[in-house]
């Protein structure tokens, strides 16, 4: 009897990846790319489903205003809910204190719909069978659907619980008068030997955060070929492992070579940018522009595992407080012409946006 035998070729694609079990805050995405979350839920739909594993992420800071602090601070406590260790630096004295503004995560509405008064119920008796339909049940179903898993809304008035911030999973480092950077290389290098990269289950996820990373309080500001081998190694060293580094920096203490050679060292190039208190311009161009605080832009999209380059709807859009609390990303839209009540016009930062047509008359 015949056996008939399977084809093999060497360019098959291996699938290990993609059996191994789910944990928080990890999501598997093409080409056998795995993505981890930004904390904003926005920027994860903007980027094709968050940050790369194993990615260098540079955000370019504003002089006028730290808005690259809510990127940071979402990202720092993205983390933390999904029990993922965090090494954290910054120029600051006592890094440790900056901890106590991350922001809290948002109890959902279904959930706190979920949650019953205990003395409304004491008078109803409920057959063990129908218990699953109310009440404590809930929320673990919610949770094996896979829902506020790997993406949170962050409260920004409301600080992270204290239980998030004890234990060993927490790593701070100040660069404040260091003069080299060999103290900052040895402790990135000692956090990211926990998370190395084999084709087995990936058990847990690390988190990198440095903020202002060339400011002038550093004793090796001054030394741009020594930062620049620093960001050359710290990427070497993420290709290898299950975490990414999201790094600051502002490009205005860098001379022009320098600064064009860190955006080109970075996997996913963000920066941000403030917009004045009464751009007058600005406000008759677009919409809801009393409710934007800044501008974020993406210069360059993570490309793991594949030589297409992503190319997105629009490259810039503005930053919101929901409410005040909640972070949210949005699409620039052009105010209506005139006063107009039509539809707005989206606009786009890149060749692929979509402008409205309409007829010409000759």
């Amino acid at each position: 009897m015949a056996v008939t035998k399977t084809r093999t070729s060497s360019f098959s694609r291996s699938f290990s990846g993609a059996s191994s079990p789910q944990i928080p805050g990890l999501k598997h995405g093409p080409n056998g790319t795995m993505f981890v979350s930004s904390g904003i839920p926005d920027l994860d739909k903007i980027l094709g489903g968050g940050f790369a594993l194993g990615s260098l992420v540079m955000v370019m800071e504003d002089a006028e205003a730290p808005h690259h602090m809510l990127l940071l601070r979402n990202f720092m406590s993205q983390g933390l809910v999904h029990n993922q260790p965090l090494l954290y630096a910054s120029p600051a004295k006592d890094p440790r204190q900056f901890l106590g503004t991350l922001p809290s995560p948002a109890v959902p509405k279904d959930e706190k719909s979920s949650h019953r008064d205990p003395d409304q119920e004491k008078g109803l008796r409920i057959a063990w069978q129908y218990k699953k339909y109310f009440g404590e049940n809930q929320q673990g179903f919610d949770s094996q659907n896979g829902k506020h898993e790997f993406s949170n809304n962050f409260d920004l008035r409301k600080p992270l619980e204290r239980q998030f911030l004890t234990g060993k999973r927490i790593d701070c480092a100040s660069i404040l008068d260091s003069p080299n950077l060999v103290t900052l290389y040895d402790r990135c290098a000692t956090f990211l030997s926990q998370f190395p990269r084999s084709d087995s289950n990936i058990s847990c996820v690390g988190r990198i955060a440095i903020q202002s990373f060339c400011a002038p309080q550093c004793g090796y500001s001054s030394l741009e070929w020594d930062m620049l081998s620093f960001l050359r190694s710290l990427k070497s060293m993420l290709r290898s492992s299950n975490a990414v580094a999201v790094v600051t920096f502002p490009p205005s203490l860098l001379s022009s070579s320098s600064s064009t050679r860190w955006q080109h060292m970075a996997d996913t190039l963000l920066s941000v940018k403030a917009i004045p208190d009464e751009d007058k311009e600005l406000a008759t161009l677009l919409t809801g522009y009393q409710d934007m605080v800044g501008l974020l832009n993406v210069q360059k999209v993570a490309q793991i595992n594949t030589q297409v380059p992503v190319v997105l709807e629009a490259t810039t859009f503005s930053i919101k407080l929901q409410k005040r609390r909640f972070l949210v990303l949005e699409c620039l839209n052009q105010a209506p012409i005139n006063g107009s009540s039509g539809s707005s016009y989206g606009t786009s930062g890149s060749c692929s946006g979509s402008s409205k047509t309409g007829y010409l008359d000759f």
